[in-house]
């Protein structure tokens, strides 16, 4: 879970990163509310899909705005100084549109936000709160939306992640490490590719030792489809197959990604000499990962690799960033203006999809520092 200390710190960088008259934020996007509050809807519980607003007053707090069943679906504890919460199911009556009982919370603080500037997470905020703040005449900042977009200003401050945001990854990580490791034991020939699902996933949770979700390739391609990727199906692996796991594991909201893949049986020359050059790529991208390099400096260092082997350039982005979303800045493609900074976490995943040979894809994910790159993702990176 995010903790308290953390919660308060994003949210005075917040407030130092918006305009001074601003007053008041009304944040929407409930990645955000649970980057803000620690409030995060488990996805595994009835109330999944449903959501929670953030009201943040400069001088008066936290508050949190939801429906009586939401507020007991968080997957721990919130941080916030007070709760406005509107009764919507009591076991008495019968359920209402629930939808309405999140802007009836709103409708509760609305009068004491009239006169005041604020902010308002617009991308995310219902039609009918919207019609609620107009009802109250409250005003929402009239400058440039773009230079004032409060989704913009979280998401930039969301590249460089606290203590807490890192626990939380480094137990992703260490539960998707050993998911990995349970692969090698599994992948054979006759086994299917949902088996392969089930005993990673299995295996992912039981070291979270906790509820998660868990999401990927979990594909064997073949020499004729180098190309295929996402959930398994009831295909049963043979020889020849490469099999692609690069999967992630949430929790919290927060999540890993990385890759490796595995010869079902023993792989050809070819193969072999492919996954050297994917190999050099990961090494030659991990050399210029520090604060300060252009991302598409990291994407061009990856892509050198095939292209010094006599093969086409990297066939897509080189990685991304993650944490909240999958994938987020900075992007790693050709053309990216995006500048790594100390405190992003990203991912490296060359890749080659060859027609007679199979496609494979290795990842590792990284903290970004100053001075270089430290490793988060420590499972093996082997075809054999």
């Amino acid at each position: 879970m995010l903790t308290k200390e953390g919660c308060a710190s994003r949210r005075r960088r917040l407030w130092d990163a918006v305009p001074a008259d601003i007053k008041w934020l009304l944040i929407a996007d409930p990645r955000h509310v649970n980057y803000l509050a620690n409030f995060w809807v488990h996805p595994l519980s009835f109330s999944a899909g449903e959501r929670a607003l953030l009201l943040l007053e400069r001088d008066n707090g936290a508050t949190l705005l939801c429906d009586n069943m939401t507020v007991g679906s968080s997957a721990s504890e919130p941080h916030c100084d007070r709760q406005v919460v509107d009764t919507w199911y009591d076991h008495r009556h019968s359920a209402a549109n629930r939808d309405h009982s999140l802007v009836n919370a709103l409708r509760q603080v609305v009068p004491t936000l009239a006169g005041r500037l604020g902010l308002v997470e617009t991308e995310w905020l219902p039609v009918a709160a919207w019609e609620v703040l107009k009802e109250g005449d409250v005003r929402n900042h009239p400058g440039d939306k773009n230079a004032c977009s409060l989704g913009t200003q979280i998401r930039a401050l969301r590249r460089q992640k606290d203590p807490d945001e890192l626990t939380l990854l480094r137990q992703c990580m260490r539960a998707t490490d050993a998911g990995h490791k349970r692969a090698w034991d599994i992948i054979r020939t006759g086994i299917s590719e949902m088996d392969v699902f089930r005993e990673v996933q299995s295996t992912a949770l039981a070291t979270a030792a906790r509820p998660g979700l868990i999401y990927g390739d979990f594909r064997a391609t073949t020499m004729k489809q180098p190309h295929l990727g996402g959930l398994p199906t009831p295909y049963r692996l043979q020889l020849g197959d490469l099999f692609i796991l690069d999967y992630s594991v949430v929790l919290n909201g927060y999540r890993s990604d990385f890759t490796n893949t595995i010869a079902v049986g023993v792989p050809t020359m070819k193969q072999q000499e492919t996954f050297l050059v994917c190999a050099a790529a990961l090494q030659a991208g991990e050399s210029v990962l520090r604060a300060g390099t252009r991302a598409a400096d990291v994407y061009a260092a990856v892509s050198k690799a095939f292209t010094d082997a006599g093969r086409a350039p990297l066939p897509h982005h080189a990685g991304h960033g993650i944490g909240l979303a999958h994938p987020e800045p900075p992007i790693f493609v050709p053309e990216s203006e995006d500048v790594l900074m100390a405190g992003d976490v990203v991912t490296l995943e060359p890749g080659s999809y060859e027609t007679g040979i199979g496609g494979m894809r290795f990842e590792h994910n990284y903290l970004i520092t100053d001075t270089g790159a430290e490793r988060l993702s420590n499972h093996r990176i082997s075809l054999t």
